[in-house]
């Protein structure tokens, strides 16, 4: 039976709704099944739980500051936008975890969910598989949410660790019923009727073995159907743009840890030092202020290597008077940051380095300004091509005669970037949304102007050769001013002065 939610379901759906104009309008058509709290488990599961881990899960949690709740809206939007896509049909959406990836025979990377399918259930263990399921008699959004998950197995467990097994991962993501991977065979076999559309990314699995294994057939019997196969990932990603209330917490937090962790290791620059030292002064920083891990492998870029964008070899001596590019983030509770700042090794910025640092830093104050509900990304960046021109033809670096017809081409070398992109549970957010949509309330973005030199660049001016400056912000777009997720992280010149020369 569906019904209205409560009031203190109204609460936490309210507090997620952060379309342009809504007033929890969009919500309102959403009739959702009470979320039925199951007992956890009396051990440890294959991740966190409020039983084992209440220092950092409350109850009904499913990852930290995201609950029950928040997932099972999550998946009715979801089927709501499918049944505005395709009405009048059944219809199952099929999404795959990531499997174990090993960097040699049998030495494990660290775990990383799939983000698509850990938005939609916030489970966390590899060889997994999220079915919803149309109800049959019921219009959609209501459904039935299924887990199939790796069977218990304490041999594999004594090596591998704990897994949460079907009962734990039903108590705590708070789907509806959970099997063991094999049993998905048996749904597989249903879903051939011509009757229901699939929704499943079956062009790219993100798990080619489990693919390969139950979902291979289904893939070529459905592509001959007329129902065929629709790709998931773009609706996902839609909803993924635009951030809840709780997942603005989320990013704040970890806004907040990288931009102290940031102060420490501008405090640490003391020459000479490696860039190697700062890379893991940076991590430590993170890490011990509750981050999982970094949100991707930091550009530590000292002297003319911060004019390769994307350097991350991190094992040159930084020397006295030269400047260092850090761009580093952390990942907490599923949610990245990404912060980029420029400072001297020796405390002070020379003449050069402060008019290259100080021009950078007003395009990039003149962009975060831009940024506001209807504006979108493209155009931010062609804002920013404007201004870096302007500032280019005032430094020298530009002929004042270059026209405008060429402006964009010239200031491209010397910033061959885009201004920003989407940022959320992956630090590229929602790759496949395209920067020309306008901002919305809730979306999350960064801005992140640069000027870069190399030190071979004989059409520059001398005192600018083998500089380059990128200063980056995370923002979240608000129907006001837009919030700075960074702003603890020090970027005018003074402020950074005070920190390195400390």
């Amino acid at each position: 039976m569906v019904w209205f939610p409560s009031q203190r379901l109204y609460s936490a759906v309210r507090g997620m709704c952060n379309f342009s104009g809504c007033k929890f309008c969009f919500l309102r058509k959403l009739s959702i099944e009470p979320v039925q709290q199951r007992k956890i488990p009396n051990r440890y599961l294959g991740q966190p739980s409020p039983f084992t881990h209440p220092h950092l899960l409350k109850p009904g949690e499913v990852t930290p500051g995201l609950s029950q709740t928040e997932y099972s809206l999550r998946r009715h939007k979801l089927m709501a936008r499918i049944q505005q896509e395709v009405p009048g049909m059944d219809h199952t959406v099929i999404l795959l975890s990531n499997p174990t990836y090993y960097m040699s025979n049998d030495i494990p990377y660290t775990f990383h969910q799939d983000t698509n399918f850990l938005y939609l259930c916030g489970f966390q263990e590899p060889d997994s598989i999220l079915v919803l399921q149309s109800l049959p008699g019921k219009p959609l959004p209501s459904h039935k949410a299924l887990l199939f998950v790796p069977r218990r197995d304490p041999s594999r467990e004594l090596w591998d660790g704990p897994r949460s097994g079907t009962d734990g991962a039903v108590a705590l993501t708070g789907v509806d019923e959970g099997y063991t991977i094999e049993e998905i065979r048996h749904l597989v076999a249903k879903l051939k009727d011509e009757s229901t559309v699939v929704w499943y990314d079956f062009a790219k699995p993100v798990h080619p073995q489990l693919h390969s294994d139950y979902l291979l057939h289904l893939a070529e019997v459905k592509a001959r159907s007329k129902t065929r196969i629709r790709a998931i990932r773009p609706l996902v990603q839609s909803l993924r743009l635009v951030k809840s209330s709780a997942e603005i917490e989320r990013m704040k937090i970890a806004g907040k840890v990288t931009s102290q962790a940031f102060i420490e290791t501008m405090f640490a620059s003391k020459t000479p030092v490696n860039e190697a030292f700062l890379y893991a002064k940076f991590e430590f920083e993170c890490r011990a202020r509750g981050a999982d891990i970094l949100a991707y492998p930091p550009v530590v870029a000292g002297g003319n290597r911060s004019n390769t964008l994307h350097y991350v070899k991190n094992n040159q001596l930084i020397k006295d008077g030269e400047m260092v590019l850090l761009d580093g983030g952390c990942e907490s509770s599923c949610y990245v940051s990404d912060i980029t700042r420029t400072w001297p090794i020796s405390g002070r910025f020379t003449g050069p380095q402060a008019e290259l640092y100080q021009a950078v830093l007003e395009v990039q104050k003149s962009c975060l300004r831009l940024c506001s509900p209807g504006v979108s990304l493209e155009n931010v960046y062609s804002f920013m091509l404007t201004l870096i021109g302007q500032k280019l033809k005032d430094l020298g670096v530009l002929q004042q005669s270059t026209t405008e017809n060429h402006l964009f081409k010239a200031v491209r070398k010397y910033c061959p970037h885009h201004v920003g992109h989407y940022l959320g549970m992956d630090v590229h957010d929602t790759p496949d949304i395209s920067r020309s949509i306008p901002l919305q309330p809730g979306m999350v973005i960064t801005i992140e102007p640069g000027i870069y030199i190399p030190e071979n660049d004989a059409s520059a001016p001398e005192r600018f050769r083998g500089i380059g400056v990128r200063i980056e912000d995370d923002v979240v777009v608000t129907e006001n001013t837009p919030l700075i997720l960074s702003e603890d992280c020090p970027k005018e010149i003074y402020d950074v002065e005070q920190v390195c020369g400390s």
